[in-house]
C-alpha cells in the first residue's frame, strides 16, 4: 500500500465515527446509521450492484467511483458493528501468501471442527 493510503481510511473511519451521534438532517452517515442495520445492509446491496454493473460497462472511471461508494459504505457498516478498516487489513494481512485455495479449505475445516 502506498504511505498514506492507511492513513486516509483511518481519517474516513474517524469521520464515520465523528458523525454516527450526528444531527440526521445534515449528515448521511448519521441518517443511515439512524435507519439501522436493515438499511445499512440494503445499502451495501445496492451499491455492490452498482459496481458489477460498472465493471461490466467497462468505464473504468465509473467502476473506481462506484467502488469507492461500496468502501464507503462498507466502512459505515463496519462502524455499526463496532468495527473498522484496520480489522479488515489484520485479516488481509493475516491471509497474505496464502492460498486462496488452502484459506477457504482451512475454513471449512474450522467449522467440521466447530460441529
Amino acid at each position: 500500500m502506498k504511505p498514506g493510503l492507511n492513513e486516509i481510511l483511518e481519517r474516513i473511519a474517524a469521520a464515520i465515527e465523528e458523525r454516527k451521534e450526528g444531527n440526521a438532517d445534515v449528515s448521511y452517515v448519521a441518517r443511515l446509521l439512524a435507519k439501522g442495520e436493515d438499511a445499512i445492509l440494503k445499502k451495501i446491496g445496492e451499491e455492490a450492484t452498482e459496481t458489477v454493473l460498472a465493471a461490466k460497462d467497462g468505464d473504468r472511471l465509473h467502476l473506481v467511483r462506484e467502488t469507492a461508494d461500496l468502501w464507503f459504505h462498507c466502512m459505515i457498516m463496519l462502524s455499526h458493528y463496532g468495527l473498522g478498516p484496520q480489522d479488515v487489513l489484520a485479516e488481509l494481512q493475516r491471509r497474505e501468501g496464502i492460498s486462496g485455495i488452502d484459506e477457504k479449505a482451512a475454513r471449512k475445516d474450522k467449522l467440521r471442527d466447530a460441529e
